[in-house]
């Protein structure tokens, strides 16, 4: 096989769902962010696990992707919108039953003029910036909105992976100022959120990353590894160069593995002369550059010669891979591309 193998473990998706569903009291419910394709991992299979379950509300950030996860699913669960009611999705919206949360006196207006009776939720910015009803905005529309029965009302911390930020208690002081008194339903926490404890679960919680293996869920159990086969191994003399630019020279004789996978596949260039793969539990180092299609790996030091090297195993997660590109998991995870071949471990917990 020419491709890497992206393994992806459902039973540890579904055990770190149900883990941070034990940190919230019993009347707090547990949903599931299944967007950017369940974070790269193909939604329609892990949110069919995740409503095997027991998951019954799942978040997208577009209709398109919600249209996907409603086919998943099939009728019954709930699919919500983050970027709520946008021009042309009217149609979208009611023939796939998906319940836009709405941003803005726009967005609400066309919810309640298009699709009267249809189910929809309120985003509120409460410090973020970013999407959501500005405080002054919520006071102006509260009366109507409230009036039509949104099924949540819902915010998004800007700091939650940092517990001590002083932006986290603003926020909840802030929600709570715009939210408090009324019988809607109300969600503020994602993973991060949910982390922080009980004062932040009001009553619905929104994991993403941390169902994923991801920081800032330390205990997570890991879900991804990424195997990736050795195309061929070629004996480098002292002086010798490799990759473009001729920017690793042997230092010794040297053993190198040409692996198939490069920035093409997501493995960002960054990640040039500084990568670690394995195998097994022996690392070794990537030697040069990230090309389109390919990694060149020293792997003089190893024990044996490999048939294939992972980059993501228990060994190295997404977070890991990320501090050493210089960015974060989120986006390791989101940029895995479309030619590895996706196999699902599920049924063995």
């Amino acid at each position: 096989m020419g491709t890497g193998t992206l393994k992806i473990d459902l039973d540890a998706v579904v055990a770190n769902w149900r883990a941070l569903d034990a940190m919230t009291a019993s009347h707090v419910e547990t949903t599931a962010v299944v967007k950017a394709d369940a974070y790269g991992l193909g939604a329609a299979r892990v949110a069919k696990a995740l409503a095997k379950a027991g998951a019954r509300k799942f978040f997208v950030a577009v209709a398109e992707e919600g249209a996907a996860v409603r086919q998943a699913l099939g009728p019954g669960p709930e699919v919500c919108v983050f970027s709520g009611h946008m021009r042309g999705d009217t149609d979208m919206i009611h023939d796939l039953q998906l319940t836009p949360m709405v941003n803005s006196l726009e967005q609400l207006t066309r919810q309640i003029e298009a699709l009267p009776g249809h189910a929809f939720g309120v985003q509120l910015d409460s410090g973020m910036g970013r999407l959501g009803m500005s405080p002054d905005e919520w006071a102006a529309v509260r009366h109507i909105a409230l009036s039509q029965n949104p099924m949540l009302i819902m915010s998004h911390l800007a700091c939650s992976d940092e517990p001590d930020h002083a932006m986290n208690a603003l926020q909840l002081t802030r929600f709570k100022e715009m939210t408090d008194g009324i019988e809607t339903p109300r969600s503020l926490a994602a993973t991060g959120g949910t982390l922080l404890g009980s004062d932040y679960h009001f009553d619905l919680v929104r994991p993403g990353i941390g169902l994923y293996g991801g920081f800032p869920y330390q205990d997570a159990q890991n879900v991804v590894t990424l195997t990736l086969p050795v195309v061929q191994i070629r004996e480098v003399a002292v002086g010798e160069t490799v990759g473009y630019s001729n920017s690793w020279t042997a230092d010794r004789p040297s053993k190198i593995a040409t692996v198939s996978a490069g920035y093409a596949d997501g493995l960002l260039r960054k990640l040039s002369d500084r990568a670690l793969l394995w195998c097994g539990s022996d690392s070794c180092k990537l030697a040069g550059r990230v090309s389109m299609d390919l990694l060149t790996v020293d792997v003089t030091d190893l024990h044996e010669t490999p048939r294939s090297l992972d980059i993501l195993c228990e060994h190295q997660n997404a977070d890991q891979l990320a501090e050493i590109a210089e960015t974060i998991g989120y986006e390791i995870l989101t940029s895995l591309g479309a030619r590895y071949t996706k196999r699902y471990v599920e049924g063995h917990q």
